[in-house]
């Protein structure tokens, strides 16, 4: 019996296929009025799956109707990853920094807006202070 998983599997990889190309790894490059030109660099991450079932069993047998149950899907995830800055002669890689992925490190990243705030409140206690 011909099953529909391998159409419903060639339609997800064709939409994907769609999706993704080449240019949405290495981007288009995008020239800015001062002449800089930036190339936008992302990863791109695919995930995949699908499978079926026959449903016939020796007390009830298959027919058209009710033989076959499946699906596929996919996930595609982009993320940005660096721009290639090109300015004159000049060529380099700015890389852009990854959101904190532990608790510590949020926590590391937090410090010197807490530091500045706290800054900021004892600066006005002190005004305060000399004010009255």
């Amino acid at each position: 019996m011909n099953h529909p998983l391998s159409e419903m599997m060639s339609n997800s990889m064709s939409k994907i296929k769609d999706m993704i190309d080449v240019n949405t790894v290495i981007g288009s490059p995008i020239t800015t009025p001062d002449g800089v030109t930036l190339i936008p660099i992302t990863k791109v991450s695919v995930g995949y799956g699908g499978g079926g079932s026959d449903f016939a069993t020796k007390n009830y047998p298959a027919n058209r109707d009710n033989a076959f149950g499946g699906g596929a899907g996919a996930g595609v995830t982009i993320t940005p990853m660096a721009f290639v800055v090109i300015r004159g002669e000049s060529v380099r890689m700015l890389p852009v920094s990854e959101p904190a992925s532990t608790s510590v490190d949020r926590i590391v990243e937090l410090v010197p807006d807490i530091l500045d705030r706290i800054e900021g409140i004892a600066r006005q206690f002190k005004d305060r202070k000399t004010e009255g």
